[in-house]
């Protein structure tokens, strides 16, 4: 039989007192009660741990030896309460998340900031990737959330859909393409592309929708973030489809926009949890900040 807290308590409040009647004041505890803690807790140990006198109680060699032992365990009981409580309270704790670059530079930003004023003492790690590592991270639970594209069948993890984002035209100030309002896919394919590498979601999205017209377009250069592409039309090296928000991740200085059509193609970007793993109260209280800011995520 393992000594249970209360019983060490007892132990300790009767060593420190010298008195079953003080100690049951102290705990508040019945005396009767005090006394089945004690001998339930020598039972444990295999022997006396007080001396019972008419002067009084004073604790055995083995009470002495055990007493030190014994006020360590109780604060470590109370440190790990102490611990547990401010994590549910979110007083402290950790949340990770895992992101499109998309996500975490046009969403995430004002929502840490709101979430870093409500829980000042919760760490907060990002991982801006591609999307397959998104959901890789999630499912393996090196995650708490993820935001991304809607992920393969992966029963794994679960998403909640939560914008849907659509593609622009990214040309340099002064394109033709500019003339108009919207402009066309085939439009914009009509000149050299700067490309996001195939292995983006924003890409295999962009090859989904050359596919169904069935055409092509003429890569001047293949990149892997959405930022040097962005740079790269500024300096007038070549057009670019991107996601619309993905504007807030990029200098917009040279730049100018117009929405793709023709096909108008949604891209829905969502919230990505693991499918049977409980979520920390650091976890939870970030989606309710997330769900609040939401309502304002949409395309420029």
């Amino acid at each position: 039989m393992q000594p249970s807290i209360r019983q060490l308590k007892a132990f300790v409040a009767i060593a420190e007192h010298g008195s079953f009647v003080e100690a049951s004041e102290r705990l508040h505890l019945s005396q009767p009660a005090l006394s089945i803690a004690i001998r339930k807790l020598e039972e444990s140990a295999g022997g006396a741990l007080f001396n019972r006198s008419p002067r009084g109680v004073q604790l055995t060699p083995e009470g002495r030896h055990f007493l030190p032992m014994a006020r360590r365990l109780i604060g470590d009981w109370d440190d790990a309460l102490g611990d547990l409580g401010e994590l549910f309270n979110k007083e402290r704790g950790k949340v990770t998340l895992a992101a499109l670059p998309t996500l975490a530079a046009g969403f995430l930003p004002a929502v840490l900031a709101d979430y870093r004023r409500r829980y000042p003492n919760i760490a907060i790690n990002v991982h801006d990737v591609l999307a397959n590592q998104v959901d890789e991270l999630v499912s393996s639970q090196r995650a708490d959330i993820g935001f991304s594209v809607k992920p393969g069948a992966a029963e794994a993890i679960h998403f909640e859909p939560l914008v849907d984002d659509h593609f622009v035209a990214v040309c340099p100030q002064g394109h033709p393409l500019l003339e108009n309002k919207t402009v066309r896919w085939e439009e914009l394919i009509a000149f050299p592309i700067i490309a996001l590498s195939r292995l983006s979601s924003t890409r295999q999205a962009i090859d989904d929708v050359l596919q169904k017209l069935g055409t092509g377009m003429d890569v001047m250069c293949e990149v892997s973030q959405i930022g040097t592409a962005g740079r790269m039309v500024a300096a007038g090296l070549g057009v670019a489809a991107l996601p619309s928000l993905s504007f807030k991740q990029i200098s917009a200085e040279g730049l100018e926009w117009r929405p793709l059509t023709h096909p108008n193609v949604p891209r829905t970007l969502g919230i990505i949890t693991p499918a049977r793993t409980s979520r920390s109260a650091a976890a939870n209280a970030m989606m309710d900040v997330v769900k609040v800011h939401a309502g304002a995520l949409g395309p420029l």
